[in-house]
C-alpha cells in the first residue's frame, strides 16, 4: 500500500526546511505573493496553510486571513506564528469546508492540490467559499517532474507515487498524484475557474548563495513547481 503523507510525523522539521529552502521561501512563496499582489483589505482563505510562512506575509500586506490545514500538528505551529493575525482550523482540503458561501476575496493553494486524486469537491468548495469574481492563486508540482525523476513512467496517466525526501535532516515520506497537464486545466475550467495566468517563474535572485545549488547559479530559472491565477467568474 502506497503511503500517505501524514505532516504530523514531521511537522517542526518541515516548518524549519520551509523557513529557508530554495524551493520554499526563495522560488515557491515570493511567486505566490507575487501573484496575489495588492491584497490590504482583502480576505484570503489559505489552503492547507502549514505552519503559516504565507499566511504571516499575507497579513503584513494588510491581508484579513483564514487558514486550514489537515495537520493538526501544523496548525498548532501556526497558532504560536500568528496569535490573533489570523483564523485557523484543522480541516481537509476535498471535505466540506468550514466557512459560509461568499466568503473570500481570495483563496492562496500552496503545493496542496496534488496531493488530491479527485479534484472536482475541492474546487467545487473553493469556488464556494469565494466571493463572485473571487481568485484562486495556487501551485502544483509541475507535470515534467513525474516522467523526468521516474524514468519509463507514462506522463500521460493519472498516477500515485511516493517520494522519500529529506527535511531539515529527517527522512520523510511524501505521497502525490501527477496529474497531466491537460487533466489539470480541464480540472479547473470544468469547475467553473476562468484561467488568468500559468506560470513557470525564475527563482528570487535574493537567495543566500549557500541555499543555490552550483548548477543553479547561472540559470534564470528552473521547473520545481507550476503555478496558476483563476478567476471563479
Amino acid at each position: 500500500m502506497t503511503h500517505v503523507s501524514d505532516y504530523d510525523e514531521f511537522a517542526e522539521s518541515y516548518a524549519r526546511e520551509n523557513e529557508t529552502s530554495l524551493l520554499n521561501a526563495y522560488y515557491e512563496r515570493p511567486a505566490m505573493l507575487a501573484l496575489a499582489g495588492d491584497v490590504a483589505g482583502r480576505r484570503i482563505l489559505d489552503i492547507g496553510c502549514g505552519t503559516g510562512p504565507l499566511a504571516e506575509q499575507l497579513a503584513k500586506r494588510g491581508a484579513m486571513v483564514a487558514g486550514f490545514d489537515t495537520s493538526s500538528a501544523m496548525i498548532e505551529l501556526a497558532r504560536r506564528r500568528l496569535g490573533d493575525k489570523a483564523e485557523l482550523c484543522v480541516a481537509t482540503l476535498g471535505e466540506k469546508l468550514p466557512y459560509e458561501d461568499d466568503s473570500f476575496d481570495d483563496a492562496v493553494a500552496s503545493l496542496v492540490f496534488h496531493y488530491l486524486q479527485d479534484w472536482t469537491l475541492a474546487l467545487d468548495e473553493v469556488r464556494r467559499v469565494l466571493k463572485p469574481g473571487g481568485r484562486l492563486i495556487m501551485s502544483v508540482n509541475h507535470p515534467i517532474l513525474y516522467p523526468f525523476n521516474h524514468r519509463g513512467e507514462d506522463y500521460f496517466q493519472l498516477t500515485r507515487y511516493t517520494d522519500e525526501v529529506t527535511l531539515d535532516g529527517r527522512s520523510a515520506t511524501l505521497t502525490y498524484w501527477h496529474r497531466p497537464l491537460h487533466e489539470t486545466m480541464a480540472a479547473l475550467i470544468s469547475a467553473g475557474f476562468r484561467v488568468q495566468r500559468v506560470w513557470e517563474p525564475p527563482y528570487d535572485k535574493n537567495a543566500p548563495v549557500e541555499v543555490v545549488p552550483q548548477r543553479l547559479r547561472e540559470r534564470d530559472a528552473f521547473l520545481s513547481f507550476l503555478f496558476f491565477s483563476l478567476s471563479s467568474e
